[in-house]
């Protein structure tokens, strides 16, 4: 039995150890948020925040989780109005879709730590999350935008 800190609220989840953490919140707690992309940590679409940062939630095992601090896309903010949240609809950036939780957490993440990032920087902590519409330019533009905003 583990006990979990997520988006604010204590859950238990009897699991294996080893069980990767996105099938916990997707299955066990049914945040569906939170994509299954390549299985590997390599595409990004898994994207949450332990205590802050962001992890590749599909290759951590619940058990690495510990007493740390979850928050999925749906824990962002309560109404879907965070910064990045906003400027990813005013700059309209989805396509399909299906990355943009795990490229909304990591830029959430970057702006957390660094409210007015450069281009290089935005490059450099968002280049592990592929979006195979090649929404790029977009996301770039809307980071900036929720820098702006924040």
């Amino acid at each position: 039995m583990f006990k979990l800190h997520v988006n604010g609220k204590t859950r238990e989840v009897d699991v294996a150890p080893d069980t990767p953490l996105l099938w916990v919140l997707r299955e066990s707690l049914d945040l569906a948020g939170t994509k299954f992309g390549c299985g590997i940590a390599q595409c990004g679409a898994c994207t949450v925040h332990l205590d802050g940062e962001a992890v590749r939630s599909c290759a951590m095992p619940i058990s690495a989780v510990g007493t740390g601090k979850v928050v999925t896309i749906e824990g962002l903010s309560e109404k879907g109005d965070h910064p990045v949240q906003k400027a990813w609809e005013e700059v309209d950036v989805m396509q399909c879709g299906y990355c943009q939780a795990g490229q909304i957490m990591s830029a959430a993440a970057l702006l957390k730590k660094n409210p007015n990032p450069s281009d290089e920087e935005i490059f450099t902590a968002m280049n592990g999350n592929i979006c195979r519409c090649g929404t790029y330019v977009r996301i770039r533009e809307a980071i900036k935008q929720a820098a702006a905003i924040s």
